[in-house]
């Protein structure tokens, strides 16, 4: 037997009588209470185990723009030049920004 999944759902004992007034309180004696909280201060709160980095010392090795690439105008990404759009003078835009 073929299911019309748009059709709406309806339930047997489901009564299609309920009047406006019903229904509205029906969806305030459901309604939740919310809790407004800071997040910030909620985040701060919560610590995760091994979280403390403070000992920790990171080392990057930096590398200088290539020769096959440049910085977009935009973005301000270095990017490689085949990612180029377009360029606006001396500035040159990437492909990300220019479908932006």
């Amino acid at each position: 037997m073929a299911t019309d999944y748009d059709a709406p759902r309806k339930n047997d004992d489901e009564s299609n009588d309920d009047s406006i007034e019903e229904l509205k309180g029906r969806r305030n004696e459901s309604a939740t209470p919310t809790v407004d909280e800071d997040e910030a201060e909620a985040a701060d709160a919560y610590e995760l185990p091994g979280a403390d980095l403070s000992g920790e010392e990171l080392s990057v090795r930096v590398l200088p723009r290539q020769a096959d690439e440049f910085t977009c105008a935009s973005c301000f990404l270095v990017k490689h030049r085949s990612q180029i759009d377009h360029v606006e003078g001396t500035l040159i835009i990437c492909k990300d920004c220019a479908a932006a």
